[in-house]
């Protein structure tokens, strides 16, 4: 009586021990976007600026097309073409083999133009000035610019980590999450980490998901090259270890209820 009084209580426990180990989810932790009532018919007064244009950094590499009347003429201002097969769309992507690297100084080197700084001026800033520069060469040249290498990262808790080349040089937050496949059940929605360079200074930023105040925050639209981290929870943190300590323990409680049995 008293051996098999032991082996339930070594059951219970062992029990009780799994059913803690795990975690229930709540509503708040897992909605996005969640707002008070009274707050619902506001939300859209405090969208972020829909004009949002990246602005140019070292190290972009930019694709730049001149289009003018006299199309020989301008020839002489357009790097050559190349024939490709590469996908598009939002992969790991292959950029074009020309282009125009922005180099450490900010400056790029333009056929006939030479040296011409685009670091830190956004694409109409910058087609302006080239256009300018053109206009002794040209009557009325078009340029059109745009940033071969534009990618973000996405790394930890969701479905499909990785890095992903932006064809539209304009993604948002939840955006880049939806191309990750979006956060796992067990990701922290409320301390998602956007790490951004800033003139060669990193910058970290922290998102509630779970809130509406994220139309409003400076991460909402990506930069170029941004890291957006998303960390688990702490069940998951904590899974390999009680996984690990779990499994001894209910092997223990096996070998000491099999002994007590035989005994």
């Amino acid at each position: 009586m008293r051996i098999s009084f032991l082996s339930k209580y070594l059951f219970y426990i062992t029990f009780i021990f799994i059913l803690f180990s795990t975690s229930c989810a709540s509503r708040k932790k897992l909605v996005y976007f969640q707002a008070p009532a009274a707050n619902a018919d506001s939300t859209a007064a405090k969208l972020p600026n829909t004009t949002y244009t990246p602005v140019f950094k070292y190290d972009d590499f930019l694709s730049i097309d001149v289009i003018a009347m006299d199309m020989e003429t301008v020839k002489a201002f357009n790097l050559p073409l190349i024939n490709t097969s590469a996908p598009t769309g939002y992969n790991n992507g292959y950029p074009s083999k020309y282009g125009y690297l922005i180099n450490a100084d900010g400056m790029i080197e333009f056929p006939m133009l030479g040296k011409i700084k685009l670091a830190g001026l956004n694409r109409m800033e910058a087609t302006e000035l080239i256009q300018e520069k053109l206009k002794a060469y040209l009557n009325n040249p078009i340029v059109s610019i745009r940033i071969l290498n534009y990618k973000i990262t996405v790394l930890g808790d969701v479905k499909i980590p990785g890095t992903y080349n932006i064809p539209n040089e304009r993604l948002t937050l939840p955006e880049a999450i939806g191309l990750a496949g979006d956060l796992n059940m067990t990701a922290v929605r409320k301390n998602v980490l956007v790490i951004r360079d800033s003139n060669g200074v990193k910058t970290e930023t922290r998102v509630d998901l779970t809130s509406t105040d994220i139309f409003k925050s400076p991460v909402y639209y990506l930069n170029q090259n941004d890291v957006v981290y998303v960390e688990p929870n702490r069940a998951k943190r904590n899974s390999s270890i009680i996984s690990s300590t779990a499994g001894v323990f209910i092997s223990v409680a096996s070998l000491i209820i099999t002994t007590v049995n035989l005994i």
